[in-house]
């Protein structure tokens, strides 16, 4: 769940000159008629004449979802980078860096009563930050050794936030995972692949010709990936 929090500071632009702000078209979020009805509702209440965006920006990793704020701020004050885009009266800014995370999220009135308000639902999770690995004392053939990544490195990490990734073969160097738990249909799955894990068995075993996901990223719980994106990266 989210609270309005007060604007980030001035825009530091000259007096007199403004920034060039687009409109999107394409809108990332999407607004239950409730929510937007009570945000509307709030943003009448600043005061003065200019124009109020919603201004809903990611502030860092809570457990396994990432943390909000949303705070009003004047459409002048926004960065020319920002992302804006239109729900019937309400403009909504996003911050550049915060796109991708937000594309497809959704915000509502919250339907639990120990936690009223507005609430955000993300499809999109925090990808795990999995640390280096010295491999030092990897030995064995290949598929032993992805083996030992796995289990001492990258599967610890990932746990924290339910994924899980497991080794399904080895042939002439070329690596087959399969992503299960939270990693399976998550929208973050392939970065996490590419960014963490790839690059972790790759440092470690330089032999590796090819590292393939044969996840169902459509039988996950969130499916996100259409077939032709899941095999392999």
């Amino acid at each position: 769940m989210c609270g309005l929090y007060p604007t980030r500071h001035g825009n530091g632009w000259p007096d007199g000159w403004l920034p060039l702000l687009t409109m999107s078209t394409n809108a990332l979020m999407n607004f239950s008629d409730e929510a937007l009805e009570r945000i509307i509702e709030i943003r009448d209440q600043e005061p003065g004449e200019d124009e109020y965006g919603l201004l809903i920006e990611i502030t860092g990793v809570q457990g396994l979802q990432f943390g909000y704020s949303l705070s009003f701020v004047p459409l002048d004050e926004a960065e020319p980078s920002d992302h804006v885009e239109r729900h019937g009266d309400l403009a909504v800014v996003i911050p550049s860096a915060d796109t991708e995370n937000m594309t497809g999220a959704r915000l509502a009135m919250s339907s639990n009563p120990m936690t009223p308000g507005l609430a955000i639902d993300n499809p999109n999770n925090p990808s795990p930050d999995i640390p280096d690995f010295d491999a030092g004392d990897l030995t064995g053939p290949i598929a032993e050794r992805v083996q030992q990544v796995l289990e001492h490195q990258v599967n610890p990490a990932i746990a924290a936030h339910g994924g899980q990734a497991s080794l399904v073969g080895e042939e002439n160097g070329v690596v087959y995972l399969q992503m299960g738990g939270g990693c399976q249909g998550c929208g973050m799955a392939a970065m996490t692949l590419r960014q963490g894990i790839e690059r972790i068995l790759r440092e470690a075993i330089p032999e590796i010709v090819e590292i393939v996901d044969i996840t169902d990223h459509q039988g996950g719980e969130n499916p996100y990936y259409a077939a032709s994106h899941a095999h392999s990266h």
